[in-house]
């Protein structure tokens, strides 16, 4: 054939591909917030946004709500045990209701809270319904992101059958798990390793690379009582030493197969199979894999998974144990899309890296604090040998800036899930499904805000969306000792916000921590050099006496406040650091001063 032919044949057989049957259809909606994925953080910010009222729309491809905890099959919540925030605290409130406590969630080792897929899927459901601004569509695919020049102004779906789904949305949310509306939006990212000399952070590797975290096809196995025999059929290339040294820890160490098993272990007889230590994780690259050949690519990861099953039941003798027939519609019973670690991350207002974790006051961020985490910095690599160890520093608890929520360029365009401006490292800490599901709380509130402001979400102020989010009961900074039924919790994460009293930093186990002391005096040299960041003309003195309530209130007029009334009695007593909050925001109220997505005031 000649080239001319060639092309020709390409042409029609394109064309061909692409001729829509008469029956198909197209649906057109116009909304306040379209978000794309019913992801972790695309329920949570569809929710958020029609909480809001904003008419809002969420397009999903699977059948099920809630991601990672639900369609990816990963109903072990990593992290914020600590931190009862926003709509993490609502979900988690409702899993303890059906199952009849939080006793009842606590049945496997690698989380606090664990429970069935399918459970997760009814609970989203049930919120989303009970939103009269919001519609949940399922079964369509994004194909395309609709733009006015650099303005983001809506999407267009597609499903089997040559139907169509065309949207046009005043603020889109990309709450995929790869951000796939990324490279359709323009939008620059990055996939992979950042090199050290762009992110500042001494751990990162000297040069660049595209490897990201390993990812995991699970399955939910589910006991069908002792003499069942629920067996798969031998998967093709199955060799039992592939799985030989499954039954030890991270470190090395033996442990009974009940053990590992144990590890996922969820109410009413079930197991999540999502072992990374010589299980079921898989290393693949397929971020930039268009997603109508997905399925074919992650074939592989579906294939080790059934492997590592059958391994389990015919080698370790777990045969009782079979595919749960309650939780996916798939044809092999695993989960409806892999449990991604890590795709792209966009290039954004800001980019949160570890040092702003681990050196949290190095630069002012931690004033717009939209979302909390306490997880550690925790990446799967084992699958590949050929990457150096990365020995992670223990860090304290943390919070997500809303910078990094929005694009650097793009406009009415905001990111959640993973895919928003972090570092490859620090992305290891904030992939982790309850921060997620509060940065898709943020994405939505903010969407919600922008799209009634008429205004870019750059241009929505900080200040705001933190107020929403309280509102909410949401947390902004992750205090460990200070809950949301704290009668000062607001106004404590507000001062906490402004960085004049500051927050210690502990790392501690799997659930680090970040202690307010509501309780704790202070010395008038801690609490002049967080005041002399808001006001600069308060000098920075090294007194270590007890700050005083008449000194107290010397300093907060210097600092431009009005002077507080102190009884004469209460003038030589040492205020406690909740007083002296409290203090703050009557008498100099630092949290009504502008901030800009950089955390620098206006």
């Amino acid at each position: 054939m000649t080239r001319i032919g060639f092309l020709l044949s390409a042409v029609l057989s394109l064309a061909i591909g692409h001729v829509r049957p008469a029956q198909a259809k197209t649906i057109r909606r116009t909304v306040d917030v379209l978000v794309i994925g019913g992801t972790t953080s695309g329920t949570s910010a569809a929710i958020a946004a029609a909480r809001q009222g904003a008419a809002t729309l969420i397009v999903e491809p699977t059948p099920m709500l809630g991601g990672m905890f639900s369609a990816q099959g990963v109903p072990a919540a990593d992290g914020n045990h600590h931190l009862p925030s926003g709509l993490w605290n609502e979900f988690r409130e409702a899993l303890r209701a059906h199952y009849g406590g939080a006793e009842a969630l606590a049945t496997g080792w690698v989380s606090n809270t664990l429970f069935e897929p399918h459970v997760a899927d009814s609970i989203f459901r049930a919120m989303a319904a009970a939103e009269p601004r919001l519609e949940v569509l399922h079964g369509y695919v994004l194909d395309k992101v609709y733009k006015r020049g650099n303005c983001v102004t809506g999407a267009r779906f597609s499903r089997g059958g040559g139907d169509r789904l065309e949207v046009s949305a005043r603020i889109t949310v990309d709450a995929t798990d790869l951000g796939d509306a990324l490279p359709m939006s323009g939008t620059p990212y990055r996939i992979g390793m950042d090199a050290r000399a762009d992110t500042g952070e001494a751990l990162a590797p000297a040069e660049a690379n595209d490897i990201v975290q390993d990812l995991t096809f699970v399955a939910i196995l589910k006991d069908y009582g002792k003499g069942s025999d629920k067996t798969i059929p031998r998967p093709e290339g199955y060799d039992p030493a592939e799985f030989a040294a499954a039954c030890q820890t991270a470190a090395g160490q033996p442990i009974p197969a009940e053990a590992m098993l144990n590890y996922g272990r969820l109410p009413n007889g079930k197991y999540m199979l999502n072992w990374p230590v010589n299980g079921n994780d898989v290393y693949m690259n397929i971020v930039e894999v268009p997603y109508a050949r997905r399925d074919a690519a992650l074939r592989p990861a579906r294939e080790k998974t059934l492997r590592f099953i059958y391994y389990i039941q015919h080698e370790l003798g777990f045969s009782h144990l079979g595919i749960a027939d309650d939780e996916f519609g798939t044809a092999d019973g695993l989960a409806y899309l892999p449990y991604h670690r890590e795709g792209r991350r966009m290039d954004g207002v800001v980019r949160m890296t570890l040092d702003d974790v681990t050196d949290r006051y190095a630069r002012p961020l931690y004033r717009t604090g939209i979302s909390v985490g306490d997880y550690p910095v925790d990446h799967h690599r084992n699958c590949r040998t050929d990457l150096p160890k990365i020995l992670f520093p223990p860090v304290p608890s943390f919070s997500v800036p809303l910078g990094a929520l929005i694009p650097d360029r793009t406009e009415n365009f905001i990111v959640s899930d993973k895919a928003i401006s972090v570092s490859n490292l620090v992305n290891g800490s904030t992939r982790l499904q309850p921060v997620v599901m509060l940065t898709g709380q943020a994405a939505g509130t903010l969407a919600a805000l922008a799209a009634e402001r008429r205004c870019p979400p750059r241009e929505g102020p900080v200040r705001e969306v933190q107020e929403a989010l309280l509102a909410q009961k949401a947390y902004i900074a992750p205090l460990y000792d200070v809950k949301p039924d704290d009668p000062d919790f607001a106004t404590l994460q507000r001062i906490a916000a402004t960085g004049i009293l500051r927050m210690t930093g502990e790392p501690f186990h799997w659930a680090n921590r970040s202690w307010f002391y509501p309780e704790r005096t202070i010395p008038v040299g801690e609490f002049t050099r967080g005041l002399h960041d808001f006001a600069p003309r308060i000098p920075v003195r090294t007194d270590t006496t007890a700050l005083t309530a008449a000194r107290a209130a010397k300093l907060i007029a210097e600092a431009g406040g009005k002077a507080p009334r102190i009884r004469p009695a209460d003038a030589d007593r040492p205020l406690t650091r909740r007083k002296l909050a409290l203090l703050l925001e009557e008498c100099l109220d630092p949290f009504a001063r502008p901030v800009d997505l950089h955390g620098e005031y206006r």
